[in-house]
């Protein structure tokens, strides 16, 4: 799956314009009011933002990993909060759906997700099961009447992003006995009976972004909502859904990285002090020279990674290797970013901690990205039992 080379240079250079022209300039605004301009979410869907990863077929653009990986890093350059608008339509909430996903599912909700009509969410964690994904409580009930067999669902999930925009979750259950063999993934409908969601969460940064609790309480869900038609393979397509996912986020953390750079090197060169411009002292030049060289070694891994799961006949990777290096790359592009933009804050000195600067708000803002879609903690295991595991 990918679009030729020129139409996808095209659309390169449209979203370089969109980030430059639309999204920076309206920054301090979405920091302000902690919500992205309802003009720019059209824009979004216009542009097919919200398809990128569907392929054609169901409406999407249909790039490849490394394609999606080169926007990515283009729409990491900016605020947060506006990858996050799109971000689930086009990894964690839509991807269970087009790998493990029956036809009649992909084409009754594919479409609209890539229109931007219908916003997807991807509800796993819960308050007692985030890195051990294999221990989620959320239940659901096979019932056997009249009106068809349905589950009822009940529990609740943590931290759901996109969750107060959402449509629809791809959303995991308990339909068996303990372990990762007995979850299912379902598509739930937000405006289901039952399915309340709690306030949204308060965070340390990346405002404009929305977070919050997703409670469900005896929801009735048709059985032909399991994603694939199957119980039980519910952990295996979250897995799945999650290699290309963080390779998505290793993107927009090389992306967030050149941004903080880019300020980092701006300010050196107008900023002066004992006659000099700050970026002619030589402890300055070697902060921002390992910056870059972080940048380079990060972005390079991306680019690599996401040629090989191209090669290995994406969407649905199951590679073992593949996965150790998405998860290579997860880990090392968000400890990355952060390094870079701690950097970013000490050249700027007492005003990187000014929140006039955009180093101090993109300091707060990357932190996240070493959190979700597994730990830096949760890599570094996948990473060694891959390697403990080969013959």
């Amino acid at each position: 799956m990918a679009i030729d080379n020129e139409s996808f240079e095209l659309l390169l250079a449209t979203v370089q314009r969109f980030v430059n022209e639309r999204l920076v300039p309206a920054e301090d605004a979405v920091e302000e009011h902690d919500e992205v301009p309802a003009d720019i979410v059209d824009d979004m869907k216009e542009m097919g933002l919200f398809g990128l990863s569907i392929p054609e077929e169901y409406g999407g653009i249909g790039l490849s990993m490394s394609q999606e990986c080169r926007v990515a890093y283009e729409i990491g350059q900016t605020s947060l909060a506006f990858r996050s608008v799109f971000g689930t339509n086009v990894g964690i909430g839509s991807q269970g759906i087009l790998m493990d996903g029956t036809e009649a599912q992909k084409q009754e909700i594919l479409p609209r997700v890539a229109s931007g009509e219908l916003i997807m969410s991807f509800a796993l964690t819960e308050a007692d099961a985030g890195s051990d994904s294999a221990a989620v409580k959320t239940r659901g009930e096979l019932v056997k009447d009249g009106e068809g067999d349905h589950y009822i669902l009940n529990g609740s999930k943590r931290f759901i992003t996109n969750a107060p925009r959402a449509g629809a979750f791809t959303l995991m259950a308990r339909t068996d006995g303990p372990g990762a063999g007995g979850i299912s993934a379902f598509v739930v409908y937000a405006d289901s009976k039952g399915l309340g969601l709690g306030k949204p969460d308060k965070k340390m940064g990346q405002r404009g972004t929305k977070t919050c609790d997703v409670i469900l309480d005896n929801v009735r869900v048709p059985a032909a909502n399991i994603i694939g038609g199957k119980p039980g393979q519910g952990f295996k397509t979250a897995m799945k859904v999650l290699d290309r996912g963080r390779l998505h986020i290793s993107a927009v953390a090389c992306g967030m990285a050149q941004r903080i750079l880019n300020e980092a090197v701006a300010y050196a060169r107008e900023r002066k002090q004992f006659g000099k411009r700050i970026g002619d002292f030589q402890l300055v030049q070697a902060m921002l020279a390992d910056s870059q060289a972080e940048l380079y070694a990060g972005w390079s891994m991306v680019q690599d990674a996401a040629l090989r799961y191209d090669a290995k006949g994406a969407p649905s990777v199951s590679d073992p290797y593949v996965s150790m290096l998405a998860s290579c790359c997860k880990l090392f592009c968000t400890e990355m970013v952060g390094r870079v933009a701690d950097r970013g804050v000490q050249v700027h000195g007492g005003s990187g901690y000014i929140n006039e600067y955009p180093v101090e708000r993109f300091y707060r803002d990357v932190r996240l990205l070493r959190l979700y879609e597994g730990t830096t903690q949760i890599q570094q295991l996948i990473i060694g039992r891959e390697l403990m595991g080969r013959d």
